[in-house]
């Protein structure tokens, strides 16, 4: 049995700065080498593997079975939900389905600076209340593609605005994990999340139309952008006040869209804005039962995700369920009981094995069905569409499962909790840096959920010693976290494969690093003023 040490060089700082390296070798590769994504990762995971061995002295088969679990993760769940979300999308532009929800789009405007907010904010913001898992940046970035939007641009812009609806995701899951994890009362940390993350969420519409058009953009489009500002920030923060974080997102994103939709009926800004001059293609006429035809694949997929959430469901499958059998638990071996952690924690790693209760079966659920009720689409089709899918994913799928080698051997060796343990001991500044640690958490795993499961604790036990509320400081974990899901290479693979940018991550992340660093820094300001109003 081999134990963690988070300070192998007797130095807490010279540790964390040497667990960091294959970090920053990922990120020279992409921004400064210009390597692609899939090369760039294996050159980092290759550094990483040679730091826990060499460095914080972890044994081969546990750096084994650290990469094993990643592996294992990146095919189930996160593949299979990936693939069954592109393939719904090309199922419904296979059918010309798509040509009617891009028609209904344009016919609320031709403007792409109010498509934007009504695609990748609002509608975004719905999906990511829904399903979460990259299914929004997905989704939202080949729509903007498919409108005539330039595609690194569309990724980014997918990707920032993912940042106000990314702590509530998949039923607000990222929020009652942190609260779990920190032993505090989900109420509670849903309130001191509005009070946190709220100011930052309210100013991302107008984040997102500034990077399209500038500030002139913003002049002539302000009256919709502050709409939508009002209306989502309100409804999200009424009901995490009120209700907590399960329909934050859901709530949100539907009344932004349903807002935009009525004024847009009432007004249009003064001049239509298209990226490089284009012109704005003709607006086709449907009937309302066409348009809500055509959406009816997004409406089957939320009604399936929404079941699969229910506690009752859920419960199905929970241990001692009636349908618990259905449910794979596979133990990792050279983590499972060989592996202690610093806090003297036996590790026990199981790879759950869930065909019947995975996000990714109800979204295939929601494949069949909009493929049985669409009279266009033959058998054929159904192969074609899922095998162009593959072809066109492969590349960022092969990009997550690196990803998540290096982020799972990282966590295993000690090394994370190495890096967040100094910037720990920087007592009461620590509040400035809880986010930072949190956005470290995400861009290693892609996931708020486990960054939450990773660092929440040691949020909490530096909150006692600096007589800090822990609520605040695992806020202020997920909401630098939800920062960095910009940048992480997970949600970049995925933005960069729906975009037809396999190979080209590098692209992405240069054009969307500089906003995730910014949000950072505004949440940790505000989290460092929020500690100083409201000690523990």
């Amino acid at each position: 049995m081999w134990t963690q040490n988070v300070d192998p060089l007797s130095s807490l700082w010279l540790s964390a700065l040497v667990a960091a390296i294959p970090l920053v070798i990922f990120l020279l590769c992409l921004v400064v080498l210009k390597l692609t994504g899939i090369v760039s990762a294996a050159i980092a995971v290759v550094a990483e593997v040679i730091v826990a061995a060499l460095v914080f002295g972890m044994p081969a088969p546990a750096i084994g079975g650290s990469a094993l679990i990643g592996l294992l993760t990146a095919v189930w769940p996160i593949a299979y939900i990936i693939v069954m979300a592109v393939w719904l999308y090309r199922l419904a532009v296979a059918s010309g389905r798509f040509d009617v929800i891009r028609a209904s789009i344009s016919g609320i405007s031709t403007d792409q600076r109010i498509q934007v907010l009504l695609i990748t904010f609002a509608f975004g913001a719905f999906l990511e209340g829904a399903a979460g898992f990259g299914v929004p940046i997905a989704i939202c970035a080949a729509l903007l593609v498919q409108l005539g939007f330039r595609p690194v641009k569309a990724a980014m812009l997918s990707l920032v605005a993912n940042v106000a609806a990314g702590a509530y995701g998949a039923i607000g899951i990222p929020v009652i994990v942190g609260a779990q994890v920190a032993g505090i009362d989900v109420a509670e940390l849903s309130r001191t999340m509005v009070l946190l993350l709220q100011p930052l969420t309210f100013l991302v519409p107008f984040l997102l139309v500034v990077i399209l058009d500038g500030w002139r953009g913003l002049r002539e489009t302000w009256p919709a952008v502050l709409l939508v500002s009002v209306v989502f920030s309100g409804i999200q923060a009424g009901v995490l006040w009120f209700l907590g974080p399960e329909l934050a997102d859901l709530g949100a994103g539907l009344g932004a869209m349903v807002a935009l939709f009525l004024f847009g009926r009432v007004w249009q800004p003064r001049n239509v804005f298209r990226e490089g001059g284009s012109e704005a293609p003709p607006v086709e006429r449907h009937t309302a039962r066409e348009v809500i035809v055509a959406w009816s694949p997004f409406y089957i997929l939320t009604g399936f995700i929404l079941v699969w959430s229910l506690p009752w469901f859920k419960a199905l499958f929970a241990a001692g369920g009636p349908l618990s059998a259905a449910v794979l638990k596979l133990p990792i071996p050279g983590l499972t009981g060989e592996v202690v952690t610093a806090s003297g924690t036996t590790v026990a790693v199981t790879w759950d094995f869930t065909p019947l209760n995975a996000t990714g079966t109800a979204i295939l659920l929601a494949v069949l069905v909009s493929f049985f009720t669409t009279p266009r689409l033959s058998g054929s089709d159904l192969g074609r569409e899922l095998a162009a899918t593959l072809r066109e994913l492969w590349r960022a799928l092969v990009l997550i499962a690196a990803i998540l080698v290096l982020a799972n051997i990282a966590n295993y060796s000690g090394g994370s909790a190495s890096i967040g343990s100094a910037l720990a001991a920087v007592g009461p500044l620590f509040p400035l840096f809880a986010p930072i640690i949190g956005w470290i958490g995400v861009f290693l795993t892609g996931s708020v959920v486990n960054n939450n499961t990773l660092f929440g604790p040691l949020q909490v036990a530096t909150a006692e010693r600096i007589a800090v509320q822990p609520d605040l400081l695992i806020a202020a974990n997920t909401a630098g976290g939800t920062t960095a899901k910009v940048v992480s290479p997970q949600s970049i693979a995925i933005a960069a494969g729906a975009v037809g940018l396999s190979g080209r991550e590098g692209e992405i992340l240069r054009a969307s690093i500089g906003y995730s660093l910014g949000m950072l820094v505004v949440i940790s300001l505000w989290a460092f003023v929020l500690s100083g109003l409201f000690p523990g």
